[in-house]
């Protein structure tokens, strides 16, 4: 199938948020911090209000904003990162904010600053976030879990950066690593990096004279925001009326961020306000991915049985109070057979922009260190490394780590397919190097509602809430055409705001296909028993004896005796009310998606240049509704790992200055560096999703460092640690500051 919005992309004539008209618009420029932690001493704008056209410049005092920490729209008391804003000016043009904002003079006490993980966990070590910082909506939208967890306020054993703590524990990892006859390990670094979406963050919001606020964004959770904005501005969330805009790329940055800012301004100046950031505020504003550090240690028998798995894990969530350790630990401890485990995760805050979720968060972590040491381990044993993981995957009804069992998973089914894959089993040419890696997703769902109304032209419109970012529209035109026995182009998908749409749950997590797509098919099935029973009445026959063929309504062994769909929403007006089917799912249990990449590299050894020469992509979607799109997601996801590992990386200095601001610092991988992708699908039916499908957003994205990893340990004999892969860890002559695992 054609993805459904393809043609106005490609036309150029799909309407974004910024290019929406609006009498009256105003634009917003912010003002930032330029230190990463002290007092607001004062703020002047008495010559940014010089400037013609401005219109106002408002503090959080101005709005009467007393929130404080990463959530606050604007920094009340204390900034805790450089970045933070500080004031909005508006203005009548985009220039005129823009022109102001410089001007404004904001004068700061400074005070020491935690920039480092190290320097958080220190004992004097200044506090980043307020005691009431908490993580978000996003964590339970990503399906984090994986442990009990230690919240609340610090306490003795926990520092005061540390805003929470997740342990996972199951039998005794210390007494069964101090007995395995090999273990492996390491420390596995991965930088910050930047969502690099095409569309950077605008928001539009309009205030009404009845007390309504009106928020057009191109978010991927139109509850979220609505949901924000209230609780910021204390009103209720009927009063707060989101417009979901065409998403220009989200990847889990675009969720809430700008909207209650936006909103707060609306309503201070009367007037519509828009915000729409630049690149490189994209760099100063924008929330990234945090930084992570996963040491871990695994034990084995010499028959290559896992016996334990100890590790430490830890993220960098800059002044945020971050979720991500959890699904790190959960599936550090999930993945494979393993009776004894000992893993502790910590969130720490520090002085640098907050983190966010950025797709798969916190299983790429656990799969770059988890996968290079299954790696290692084979080489140890001398295990051809696909028998060594099939030896220990988990399959259904082993345990998780939270204790609860696997439903129906596809991971020995993956393994099977790529240990007959040529990308695995063709002969390595000279230099080249062959590296396998496993990656999963764990799968966000909740509840959600659809409608299907058939149409005087006898065409389906489909009702959904949901926010298509990546093609979901497409896939639920094809589920609905299917269950009804029409063509896809027979069948559109109309979207509401948040008053008039269907409940869906966020787009993060991979949970919009699983999600909505049950609720899709029973309302397509409710409007398909409408159809039949006024066809029956028609035709004379029971309902039971009809079945809907190529658009038609035809009794089954008389198919000359049929309705168009036409006709029949034409008889629904003569006597018969019209065709509206609602459907309704709340599924109960993930659809876990599981995947196997192989990569073959090769190295240039004097100057570390890396070539990925093939890659092959094995996944499990359960059931592919529009497997063009899927392909789609793998070869999108494998790039944004391959980013990762080739160069992607936000840096700060000492001080908490971000030295990446712009895609002329900030190496994003080139179609020069991509190779050709191999994607192979496996179809192991879920149990609550449509057809048996499960997600495919965020398992792409997952296994690319360690499976390119491997791929470099194998040609080199070099073991990477740390991404992105530095030149002179690749290069013959830097291995001397890099791991080099025996055998």
């Amino acid at each position: 199938m054609r993805r459904a919005e393809g043609a106005s992309k490609v036309m150029g004539t799909l309407a974004f948020t910024e290019d929406q008209p609006m009498p009256g618009l105003t634009h917003v420029g912010l003002v930032t911090s330029y230190v990463p932690s002290a007092d607001i001493r004062s703020v002047d704008a008495a010559r940014a209000l010089e400037v013609p056209g401005v219109v106002a410049v408002l503090t959080a005092g101005d709005l009467g904003l007393v929130e404080e920490g990463p959530d606050a729209p604007l920094a009340n008391v204390r900034v805790s990162h450089v970045g933070q804003p500080v004031a909005a000016v508006i203005a009548e043009t985009p220039q005129a904010a823009a022109d102001a904002a410089e001007l404004v003079e904001v004068q700061y006490d400074v005070l020491p600053a935690a920039i480092e993980v190290a320097e958080a966990l220190a004992g004097d070590a200044p506090r980043v976030l307020p005691e009431a910082a908490a993580a978000g909506d996003e964590a339970s939208a990503h399906g984090a879990g994986g442990g009990s967890a230690d919240e609340g306020a610090p306490t003795a054993a926990r520092p005061a950066n540390v805003t929470s703590r997740v342990e996972v524990r199951r039998g005794d990892a210390d007494a069964a690593l101090a007995a395995s006859d090999v273990v492996v390990g390491g420390r596995y670094r991965m930088a910050r990096v930047h969502h690099a979406f095409l569309e950077p963050h605008v928001v539009t919001a309009a205030w009404s004279a009845g007390g309504t606020v009106t928020v057009w964004s191109p978010t991927q959770g139109t509850g979220a925001v609505q949901g924000a904005v209230a609780g910021s501005l204390r009103i209720p969330p009927s009063r707060v009326r989101v417009v979901s805009m065409p998403v220009g790329g989200g990847f889990g940055g675009k969720i809430v961020m700008l909207e209650p800012l936006l909103a707060h301004l609306a309503r201070a100046v009367r007037r519509p306000v828009r915000l729409a950031l630049t690149r490189n505020q994209e760099f100063l504003v924008g929330r990234p991915a945090p930084a992570s550090e996963v040491a871990i240690e695994i034990g084995a028998t010499r028959e290559g049985d896992l016996t334990a798995i100890r590790g430490e894990v830890a993220f960098d969530n800059g002044a945020n109070a971050g979720w991500h350790a959890g699904i790190t630990c959960e599936l550090l401890v999930s993945t494979y057979r393993v009776p004894n485990a000992h893993v502790v995760g910590l969130e720490v805050a520090t002085h640098k922009l907050p983190a966010t979720s950025y797709r798969a968060p916190g299983a790429p972590q656990a799969y770059f260190a988890l996968e290079s040491c299954l790696d290692d381990l084979a080489r140890r044993l001398e295990i051809d490394p696909i028998e060594l993981r099939l030896r220990n995957a988990s399959r259904e009804g082993d345990p998780r780590g939270d204790g609860s069992p696997w439903p129906r998973i596809g991971l020995a089914e993956c393994l099977e397919r790529a240990r007959v894959h040529p990308a695995y089993t063709a002969a390595r040419e000279d230099g080249e190097g062959v590296g396998l890696a496993v990656g999963s997703w764990i799968g966000g769902y909740g509840p959600a509602a659809a409608a299907c109304r058939l149409e005087s032209d006898g065409t389906l419109a489909v009702h959904l809430g949901s926010v298509d970012i990546s093609g979901s529209d497409t896939g639920f035109i094809a589920l609905a055409a299917e269950t009804m026995g029409v063509s896809p182009d027979r069948v559109r998908v109309i979207k509401g705001d948040t008053e008039t749409a269907p409940v869906a749950p966020m787009s993060a997590g991979s949970a919009i296909t699983y999600s909505v797509g049950p609720a899709v098919i029973r309302a397509v099935l409710e409007a398909r028993r409408q159809i039949l029973d006024i066809a029956a009445a028609r035709l004379e026959v029971s309902a039971e004896d009809l079945e809907v063929v190529d658009g038609e309504v035809r009794v089954r062994g008389a198919a000359f005796r049929s309705l168009t769909l036409r006709e029949v929403a034409q008889a629904a007006g003569q006597g018969h009310g019209p065709v509206y089917g609602a459907g309704r799912s709340a599924p109960t249990v993930p659809g876990p998606m599981f995947a196997v990449h192989v990569a073959r590299t090769r190295v240039d050894e004097q100057t570390g240049g890396l070539l990925i020469s093939r890659y092959a992509a094995i996944h499990d979607v359960g059931h592919a509704l529009n497997r063009a799109d899927v392909e789609a997601q793998v070869h999108g996801g494998i790039v944004q790992g391959l980013g990762r590992a080739l160069g992607e990386e936000i840096v700060h200095d000492a001080s908490g200055q971000p030295r990446t601001a712009t895609f002329a610092d900030y190496v994003l991988p080139t179609a020069d560096l991509v190779p050709r992708i191999e994607v192979e699908i496996v179809e192991v039916p879920s149990e609550q999703g449509p057809r048996g499908a499960r997600g495919i957003g965020e398992p792409p994205a997952v296994p690319v460092l360690a499976a390119v990893g491997n791929a470099v340990r194998d040609a080199t004999g070099r073991r990477l640690t740390s991404a992105p892969f530095q030149l002179e860890a690749v290069a013959a002559n830097g291995a001397a500051a890099f791991d080099r695992t025996p055998g």
